[in-house]
């Protein structure tokens, strides 16, 4: 199933411009691929999975590489879900963060999906957008 996925943990050599789309395709995120280039470079812990030299799947975490963590930017390309990449993902995201607590942010209708993977629900989390009305919209927040 994944032996012909490349797993990469580093931004080198990456076009940004297939994470954006993919990004964007899920709406988890309307930057292009300069923006998108820092935001993972910026980044604590990266995952791109490839095939045939094509980016199918991207993750990232923000961390102080101690205590605390946070995943982002889950995405599989459309053809490729359903088929465990995302929980490769997630697995080596997780891998890097050793040690840290970790919260996963998701959109909504994804909510479910991170609960069997060993992810629970918080109860102690506030949240501030630039555009609150959109993530109202979308179901994030009250």
């Amino acid at each position: 199933m994944k032996n012909d996925i490349e797993i990469k943990t580093s931004t080198d050599n990456i076009d940004f411009g297939e994470v954006s789309e993919i990004l964007n395709f899920y709406g988890l995120s309307d930057y292009g691929k300069e923006i998108q280039k820092q935001i993972f470079q910026n980044s604590y812990a990266v995952v791109f999975l490839k095939k045939d030299n094509r980016i199918v799947g991207v993750g990232r975490a923000i961390s102080d590489g101690i205590t605390q963590a946070a995943i982002y930017n889950i995405a599989v390309r459309d053809s490729y879900r359903g088929k465990g990449y995302g929980k490769l993902i997630v697995d080596e995201l997780v891998k890097q963060l050793t040690g840290c607590n970790i919260v996963l942010y998701t959109h909504p209708k994804h909510i479910g999906l991170y609960e069997h993977w060993g992810f629970s629900r918080l109860h102690t989390a506030y949240a501030r957008y630039i555009d609150e009305t959109h993530y109202r919209e979308e179901g994030f927040i009250d």
